[in-house]
């Protein structure tokens, strides 16, 4: 078991075996990155094939002036963005008119952090309508702006705006709704 620079050193090299313990060492932490944009597991798995392959290749391009496991996430982000765009699956309408109740996402209390079933957080987030999980994960969980999301996806600044107020919205029926179920059960 070598230490991540010299793994780093043996992959720059093509060293396959050097390569099977990055991919052992990240791979669970990438594949939840995967799972959280895919609609099942075998595409995450595709995801994660596809992303450690461009790591491998642009394994030369990591100056290390950061964490590895943070420019192999962006890879890993960057590759299941670009078979977003591939494959269409981001609505490129420009949805600016937001619904009242809906239109200050700014100001708006979070009732997630109420929740402290972690567990039924993430599942309810799964469920989210895909176009809205994207810019939920995105935004809060990979720290990117409205405008770097817009220009991923290909959408607009409005619409990624939109996007993740309706996302924060639908979580907040659903974890109210959930949690209204467990009381009824109980009685």
């Amino acid at each position: 078991m070598f230490d991540t620079d010299k793994i780093i050193e043996l992959c720059r090299k093509g060293d396959r075996s050097a390569q099977k313990e990055l991919y052992e060492r990240f791979s669970p932490k990438l594949f939840a990155v995967c799972l959280r944009y895919s609609k099942n597991r075998m595409e995450a798995e595709d995801y994660l094939h596809e992303g450690f392959m461009k790591i491998f290749a642009k394994i030369d391009q990591f100056k290390q002036q950061g964490p590895l496991e943070a420019w192999m996430r962006r890879i890993m982000v960057n590759t299941i963005l670009e078979a977003f765009r591939k494959n269409s699956r981001m609505p490129t309408t420009d949805e600016t008119r937001i619904p009242a109740d809906l239109a200050d996402e700014e100001n708006e209390e979070n009732d997630l952090h109420e929740h402290t079933d972690i567990n039924e957080v993430l599942q309810l987030i799964e469920e989210l309508p895909e176009k809205y999980r994207i810019v939920l994960n995105l935004y809060v969980l990979e720290d990117f702006s409205h405008e770097e999301i817009a220009r991923q996806l290909g959408i607009s600044v409005g619409t990624s705006k939109s996007n993740l107020s309706r996302a924060r919205q639908w979580l907040k029926k659903r974890l109210g709704k959930e949690k209204k179920d467990k009381i009824t059960q109980l009685w």
